[in-house]
Order: structure tokens, then C-alpha cells, then sequence
């Protein structure tokens, strides 16, 4: 610890290895050890001694929609950021679509850098989009940095993004094969939906029928047979469906190199508890039943799913009415990722190492981060929450970041308050104030490659 400038002493650390009482030395923005919790701190460095309080690794969120440039007034990257340090987040991957123009070419991605460049509270990334007409734009586009490519088997919800037909999934997941990259899919079958009963109002039950599990469990069969076909990694985003779980289970047993996501609202809401009218829990795919809530948990704990991400999907209150079929289809949750999912964690007897790993170390892995986020580790980035897991908060959508103060968990009490955010060394957020941004925009590394073979993990 020599060379430290700052150290961070918990009683309860969690490390790769697991918990401890520790001291972490930074020296320029890295961490440079991971030591006894009484080891002399150097002369020249800064204690910052959290007593009880956990020091997690800053969360890494591979599936955010910005929306910026395009649809500002919906959220925005100074907003978001905010929002997500305010969550114990220090990373964040943006989708392609919601903001227009959407990140499907290289001049596309250079105008959305040019928006988020001194804007960002965190670091921030982006994913490419494949469209029906821009496969010759995927390399291009992944040699330019972004983390890999998004797509939609079924309509988007925007014009601009259309969805890929079972050729044109085909001829872009070839390319994109041909340079090892990664696509990440919203995976409903459009001839379920389009098969499924669509009464429209505001039933909840009415709009969970018209997205049937199906959907999800036909588009996920045929992209894992796709992906084994060409040997590509793909990756299945926002599971819903536990009826999907035993293909997921299997392909992953033969070697595909498949990974799977899900999202904090699958994990801790239900169809059963959604009030009629209630748009604020509209998400597709649809947030389902208990039964199936107890499906995806399963799943987190044998592997089976890899991660949890938010998908936060914001828009404007006037668009979220109490029409089902007509209301923006999206939850913002970046805010209150953590705490939703540790609250449900803990209940059913999950500890923070598996939120770290799910939230943490598996979406840095998934993203090709993983040498420099999501671990309090030595040659990490010094990205840190500092969590008071114990302690517990009403949701008020007063208090949120969020450009627009709509959530599917207000009035609920949750456990862990994010006590502060800590980016390359840098307390970014504490007590629900915040520094100026200090956010980079992050590029793949070219230098990265994805292993062949058996895929337990991102």
C-alpha cells in the first residue's frame, strides 16, 4: 500500500474471495491492494473508514435506455447518470434505441458521444443495433467500440428500430460471428403475439394474456438453435419466461455460448399484485405470476440465468395512461436496482456476494469488462457503493433522479441505502448529493476476446 493516496477500511468487504473485514488502497483510480483491515495506512494517503457500512464493487448496468439525443424529455444522460450513482451504479452500457438517431452506424454512434461527453456522473458505454438493412454497418460499428449489437425479434415500439425477420437474424448474426461479436436480443416470437388475444384497456390480466410465455420460449428455442449452428455468442435480454429456463439450461450444457439476463421487477413483482390502470408496471415481455418470480430465482441460483440489469425504459408521464395496450411499455429502475433486488435477496436467503456477482462481476464479464470492473480487486478500477444493507427506505418518486418521477416501487419500504458512490476514487454521490460529472465514455477493447466453449458464465 505504499503508493496509496486513499484507503477505504469496511468491517465488511466483499471480494472475489468472498466477505472480510479490509482496507483498500488506491493510488490513480486504481485498486492497487486488499488488505488487513488494521494494516498502517501510508503516510500522504486519506482514510475514509466506513465502519459497518458494506463496500461493494460499483455495479455495472449493461441494459439502459438513455434515450439522448432524440428523446430528451423521456431521459437524458446528465439525469440518468445522476440516477444511476445515486444507486450504487458506476457503470452503465446504453441501448441503441429510444434516442434518434438510433446507434446503428458508426456516425450515429459519434453524434450520441458527442451528447453524453461531459455530461456522465459514471462511466458510460454503448450497444450497436441491428436492422434489417444494416448489416454491411456491424463491423464498422464494433471496430468503433461499441459493446456489441442489440436486436428485436418482434415489433420495438419505435419506427426507427425495426425488428429482424428469422433470415435477417440469420445474416446478421453471421457477421457478426465472422468477428466474434456479441448479440444481445429481445426475444419474442411476433406470430404468438400476433396469435394472442389483444382486448386492449386497462386489465392487467388482459395485457399479460396478449404477451404469452410462448412468445418468449419460441424466439429463445430458435435463437439458441441459430446461435449453436454458427458457434456465436448471443444473449437473451429480459427473461420473463421460467418456461424457457430447461432449453436455456441445456444449450448451456452443450456448449452454446449463450447467456441470459433478467431484471430487478421480474424478481421482486407480480401479475397477482399489479393494480388495473397501473402503467407504470407495463414492460414487454410483461412482468408474470409468482409461481414463475420463483422460476427465475431458481435460475439466478443454479446459473442458469447470468445477470441482472434494469432495462430502464423511461418516458414521459403523459405516455404511461391506463391503457395496457396503448401505454409506453418501459420501468425506470436504475435508482432503485439495488435495493429491490437485495431486498428480495435477503428474503430469500441470498447474500450481497450474489448480488455483487450478479449485478456486478457477471454484467462486467458479459460487457468485456471484467479486468476493470465490477470486483473490489487489485488492477480494478476503484468504482465502489458504499451500502448500509440493514437499513430500510419508503420509495417516494420525489426523491428520485430520474428525469421523470414514475415508478413501479413507490410506497414500498426496500432494504440497503446507498450511503455514497465512489468512481476511480472519487466520491461521485454521498447523502444524495453529487459532484459535477465525472464520467468517461467508454470503448470495447479490441484487445478483448470472448473463450470458445462451455459458458457457465458471461
Amino acid at each position: 500500500m505504499t503508493d496509496a493516496e486513499l484507503v477505504l477500511r469496511s468491517t465488511r468487504v466483499v471480494t472475489p474471495e468472498g466477505t472480510r473485514a479490509a482496507s483498500v488502497a488506491v493510488a490513480d483510480g486504481t485498486i492497487t491492494a486488499v488488505t488487513a483491515h488494521d494494516a498502517p495506512v501510508p503516510d500522504g494517503a486519506r482514510l475514509e473508514d466506513l465502519g459497518d457500512d458494506v463496500l461493494l464493487p460499483g455495479l455495472v448496468d449493461t441494459h439502459v435506455h438513455v434515450n439522448d439525443p432524440g428523446r430528451t424529455e423521456w431521459e437524458g444522460f446528465r439525469t440518468a447518470t445522476r440516477a444511476a450513482a445515486a444507486g450504487g451504479i458506476t457503470t452503465l452500457i446504453d441501448m441503441p434505441l429510444n434516442s434518434l438517431p438510433p446507434t446503428t452506424t458508426v456516425g450515429h454512434l459519434r453524434a450520441k458521444q458527442r451528447v453524453a461527453a461531459g455530461k456522465a456522473h459514471i462511466d458510460v458505454g454503448f450497444w450497436g443495433g441491428a436492422l434489417p438493412d444494416n448489416v454491411r454497418d456491424l463491423r464498422p460499428l464494433h471496430e468503433a467500440g461499441v459493446f456489441g449489437f442489440k436486436a428485436f425479434l418482434s415489433p420495438s415500439g419505435v419506427a426507427e428500430f425495426p425488428h429482424l425477420g428469422q433470415e435477417e437474424l440469420a445474416r446478421s448474426l453471421e457477421e457478426i460471428a465472422a468477428f466474434d461479436g456479441l448479440l444481445t436480443v429481445h426475444a419474442e416470437d411476433p406470430r404468438h403475439l400476433a396469435a394472442a388475444p389483444q382486448r386492449g384497456g386497462p386489465r392487467y390480466a388482459d395485457f399479460l394474456a396478449s404477451r404469452p410465455r410462448r412468445a418468449e420460449d419460441t424466439a429463445i428455442a430458435h435463437l439458441v438453435d441459430l446461435a449453436r449452428r454458427l458457434d456465436a455468442r448471443v444473449h437473451v435480454l429480459h427473461l420473463s419466461s421460467g418456461d424457457a429456463l430447461p432449453v436455456i439450461a441445456a444449450a448451456k450444457a452443450d456448449g452454446v455460448r449463450v447467456t441470459v439476463e433478467t431484471c430487478p421487477h421480474y424478481l421482486t413483482l407480480t401479475a397477482e399484485e399489479v393494480p388495473d390502470g397501473a402503467s407504470e408496471f407495463k414492460c414487454c415481455p410483461p412482468i408474470r405470476e409468482a409461481a414463475n418470480r420463483d422460476l427465475l430465482w431458481q435460475a439466478l441460483a443454479d446459473g442458469t440465468i447470468d445477470c441482472v440489469v434494469t432495462d430502464h425504459s423511461p418516458s414521459t408521464a403523459d405516455l404511461k395512461t391506463d391503457d395496457f395496450s396503448t401505454a409506453w411499455g418501459g420501468i425506470s429502475g436504475l435508482q432503485l436496482s439495488l435495493p429491490a433486488v437485495w431486498t428480495e435477496a435477503r428474503a430469500r436467503g441470498h447474500g450481497l456476494e450474489d448480488v455483487v456477482r450478479w449485478m456486478a462481476a457477471h454484467t462486467a464479464r458479459l460487457a468485456g469488462l471484467g479486468t476493470r470492473k465490477g470486483a473490489v480487486a487489485p488492477g480494478h478500477d476503484a468504482d465502489f457503493a458504499v451500502l448500509a444493507p440493514d437499513e430500510t427506505f419508503t420509495v417516494d418518486p420525489a426523491a428520485l433522479q430520474h428525469r421523470n418521477r414514475v415508478t413501479a416501487y413507490a410506497g414500498r419500504t426496500l432494504h440497503g441505502v446507498v450511503r455514497s458512490t465512489w468512481l476511480r476514487g472519487r466520491r461521485v454521490m454521498a447523502g444524495g448529493e453529487f459532484t459535477e460529472p465525472k464520467g468517461r465514455l467508454l470503448i470495447r477493447s479490441h484487445g478483448h476476446r470472448h473463450p470458445r466453449g462451455r459458458t457457465g458464465t458471461p
